[in-house]
C-alpha cells in the first residue's frame, strides 16, 4: 500500500481474469506429468530449467506467429537512451590558486586554466559549455577569462581578447 499497489485475487478456473498466467501453468503441469516424477529438490530444480528453455526458444507459439518467444523477442526493436547532440552547460565554484590557475575536470582529466596572476584568490564561478569556459568572478559576476579547451593539452591558457590578455588600461 506504500507503493499505492492493491493485490486481487481472482478466483481460480477463471481465465477472464487471470487466464495468461493460468494457461501457462497448465502447460507446465502437463510438460512435468510427462517427465519421471523428481525424487529431490535439485531433480525438480533441473525439470524447471529444462522447461524453461523449451517454453522460451523451443517451442513454437500461435499467437506469435508459430514462433518462439525467444526469436518474437530478438526480432523488436530494442529502446535505448536517448543521446542529446547537445552540449549541457554545467557550473563550477571555485577560488584561483597561488599560481594564477584554477583546475577543471574535463574529460576524465584534470585541466588547468590560467587566469593571471591579478586575480589570485579571487572566487569565481566557471560556466562550462562543451569546450568552451567562461569564468566569472564569484560576487561581481565581471567576466575574468574565457577558454577554449584544447584536448591534447593540460594547461589551457585563456583566449585571446579576454580580460586576462587584454592589455591593462592605462593609469592616469
Amino acid at each position: 500500500e506504500a507503493h499505492h499497489i492493491t493485490q486481487k485475487n481472482g478466483s481460480p478456473g477463471h481465465p477472464q481474469t487471470q487466464g495468461k498466467i493460468e494457461r501457462f501453468h497448465q502447460t507446465l503441469k502437463r510438460w512435468l506429468r510427462a517427465r519421471p516424477r523428481p525424487t529431490t529438490i535439485e531433480d525438480l530444480q533441473a525439470h524447471l530449467n529444462d522447461f524453461r528453455t523449451w517454453y522460451n526458444t523451443d517451442r513454437p507459439h500461435r499467437s506469435l506467429g508459430r514462433r518462439t518467444p525467444c526469436q518474437a523477442y530478438t526480432a523488436l526493436a530494442k529502446a535505448h537512451p536517448q543521446t542529446t547532440t547537445e552540449p549541457e552547460w554545467r557550473t563550477r565554484t571555485d577560488r584561483i590558486d597561488n599560481h594564477g590557475k584554477v583546475s577543471l575536470r574535463y574529460a576524465g582529466r584534470l585541466r588547468h586554466l590560467g587566469m593571471g596572476r591579478a586575480n589570485i584568490g579571487q572566487p569565481v564561478l566557471m560556466l562550462i559549455h562543451d569546450h568552451d569556459v567562461i569564468t566569472t568572478h564569484a560576487e561581481t559576476g565581471t567576466i575574468i577569462a574565457t577558454h577554449h579547451i584544447d584536448d591534447t593539452r593540460d594547461y589551457q591558457p585563456p583566449d585571446k581578447n579576454t580580460p586576462t590578455t587584454r592589455e591593462p588600461p592605462e593609469k592616469q
